[in-house]
């Protein structure tokens, strides 16, 4: 089921990303038309995210909506459960190793 429009590729996939993380299954339709754009109405070209399973659709509406304000003033910094690095809150994949933030670290 389409969840919704992305305002471009980027965000579309920092979306997807963010699900994924989460263990929402989506897909990013529509990569490709930004070239078609004046041939195809623009309202066509825009990514949109798909959901795999409508049941996911609440959850991830309030994730897309809480990333969207980034993390909350003196939020905490979390600790990489890999390899150990600490990390201010506004990052959700640790720079030193790679690994994506664990949900339970908030």
């Amino acid at each position: 089921m389409r969840l919704m429009r992305a305002p471009n590729l980027i965000i579309g996939q920092h979306w997807v990303n963010l699900l994924d993380a989460a263990g929402i299954r989506c897909e990013l339709h529509n990569r490709y038309l930004n070239g078609a754009l004046g041939d195809i109405p623009a309202d066509q070209c825009a990514p949109e995210l798909w959901l795999v399973d409508e049941r996911d659709e609440a959850m991830a509406r309030r994730l897309i909506e809480a990333a969207s304000h980034g993390p909350a003033a003196g939020s905490p910094s979390w600790r990489c459960h890999a390899c150990g690095e600490m990390l201010e809150a506004q990052f959700t994949v640790c720079w030193q190793c790679g690994t994506a933030r664990d949900p339970l670290d908030g």
